[in-house]
């Protein structure tokens, strides 16, 4: 069932999170100050673009300088929040959706606070 998701997902919705993502990963390398958060963008979208079967959870190995990256992460974090509501949004039109568009939703926290997390395989 989740390949099935997965594949829906990625047509509509996964392919235009993960260009949102690296964009933004990009956006973020620019600076030495913001390779960090590149890396986790780059984490981040390698997960938004099959995320059935995987789950995002704060890593225990974190240190205390992930919390000073994600709150120089928000204005970055805001844009990406903002194309999970759009995309969430598009989703729920259709019945079929309305999951995806839930597990998009989800997502928005790990779009404003990257760092110190860590993707799993679920089963």
């Amino acid at each position: 069932m989740r390949t099935i998701l997965n594949i829906i997902w990625f047509f509509f919705a996964g392919i235009g999170l993960w260009v949102s993502y690296a964009i933004v990963g990009v956006i973020a390398f620019i600076t030495i100050i913001g390779i960090p958060a590149g890396i986790a963008c780059f984490r981040i979208a390698n997960y938004s673009i099959w995320p059935f079967g995987r789950e995002v959870v704060r890593d225990p190995d974190a240190g205390a300088w992930t919390v000073v990256g994600n709150i120089l992460w928000i204005p970055l974090g805001l844009i990406l929040a903002i194309a999970h509501v759009v995309t969430a949004f598009t989703l729920a039109i259709t019945i079929i959706g309305i999951p995806m568009a839930w597990a998009n939703l989800k997502l928005i926290p790990i779009s404003l606070t990257p760092m110190g997390r860590i993707v799993v395989e679920t089963h």
